[in-house]
């Protein structure tokens, strides 16, 4: 079993930032339904900052975690500061994961940049961009994902 830090464990148990937002200026999703993770985080944008962030997060307490650490490193934040966001910035923020974990950042710091993706779709008049999901983890990968 994967050795958590605390950060990830309080994170865990005590995410932050969960639910939806109403009319959301932006939304991202991802998921891989062959390791069972799905994130969608909402974004409200007023003068080119995050006003407000939520998501929700089906999968493991990684993903949950990853999940609530990037809703509150973007918090308040410009759409330029929060794309700088990345899995390891999220992985750092967390100290740490582990190895077999490390695609649960991938998908927090992915899903967000979706939601700024889709925001200034929406602004400039081309709609929501929709669902995107992550493609499929190879074998081995996904073996080691089973046996966490």
């Amino acid at each position: 079993m994967p050795v958590y830090s605390e950060k990830v464990m309080d994170h865990f148990q005590h995410p932050r930032n969960v639910g939806e937002i109403e009319n959301a200026d932006g939304v991202g999703e991802l998921g891989n339904p062959t390791c069972g993770d799905i994130m969608k985080i909402y974004i409200k944008v007023k003068d080119d900052k995050i006003e407000d962030v939520k998501f929700k997060t089906f999968g493991c307490g990684a993903a949950i975690a990853t999940s609530s650490m990037v809703t509150e490193l973007v918090k308040g934040k410009t759409l330029e500061e929060a794309e700088k966001v990345s899995n390891g910035v999220v992985a750092e923020a967390l100290d740490g994961l582990p190895p077999v974990k490390m695609h649960c950042s991938n998908l927090a710091a992915d899903a967000l940049h979706l939601a700024i993706e889709d925001y200034r779709a929406r602004k400039a008049g081309k709609g929501p961009i929709g669902r995107v999901e992550t493609p499929e983890h190879d074998e081995d990968e996904h073996d080691l994902l089973e046996h966490a």
